[in-house]
């Protein structure tokens, strides 16, 4: 593997805030984003590009864009197709690339793989995006647990929505990876908001070698 470039955004499940952390993320390291699967609509890349205002050229297009807001195996057998892991290549980038999954680490892609070996196979440090309130910290450390059997190096965890300090203590102390960032519910949700959380941790990442 090369020098390390960028970061992959999953999460504990579907709509623990990885888009937020995703924009997040973007905004802190100048960045460029990469979403391999969409499902549905509205596309997350467009919602990333309207939080963070970053140009068009910033984005990379998805490989797979489904038409139904379905777990990704599922929405691409409805549309025809099926998602072959070799057709994943890390777009090249400048910038420090932000990939963000779809859903969890076990949503399948196909009938053997899941995002988890998407993460496996592309070689970025993973971010993990879990939630603030009653049972995140079962479902963090089940995905730390999976994460740390596949040796894919976790660079911490962003904790969405209201601050709860006796959790965020169990998720450190329990499973022994630093807190980036606390994003709460955002009102407004924008770039001014994004950028005022700082992160706690340095994320700068090696550019890409020219």
């Amino acid at each position: 593997m090369g020098a390390m470039n960028g970061y992959f955004i999953t999460g504990t499940d579907t709509d623990a805030g990885k888009t937020v952390a995703a924009a997040w993320a973007m905004l802190h390291l100048d960045g460029a984003y990469w979403k391999p699967t969409q499902s549905g609509t509205p596309h997350d890349t467009d919602a990333v590009k309207a939080l963070t205002g970053l140009p068009d050229e910033r984005f990379f297009p998805s490989t797979y864009v489904l038409s139904q807001p379905l777990s990704p195996h599922e929405a691409a057998r409805r549309d025809g197709v099926t998602i072959a892991m070799e057709d994943f290549k890390l777009p090249q980038s400048d910038a420090p690339l932000i990939v963000e999954g779809a859903g969890g680490l076990m949503v399948p892609l196909n009938d053997t793989h899941y995002v988890i070996d998407l993460i496996q196979q592309l070689g970025l440090p993973a971010i993990l995006v879990c939630r603030s309130g009653l049972g995140t910290i079962n479902h963090t450390l089940l995905s730390l647990e999976a994460l740390r059997a596949r040796n894919i190096d976790v660079a911490g965890l962003i904790i969405s929505g209201p601050k709860t300090p006796h959790n965020r203590q169990a998720l450190e102390q329990y499973g022994g990876v630093p807190v980036i960032a606390e994003i709460d519910f955002l009102d407004p949700l924008n770039k001014e908001a994004l950028l005022s959380i700082k992160p706690e941790i340095d994320l700068s990442v090696k550019r890409a070698a020219a």
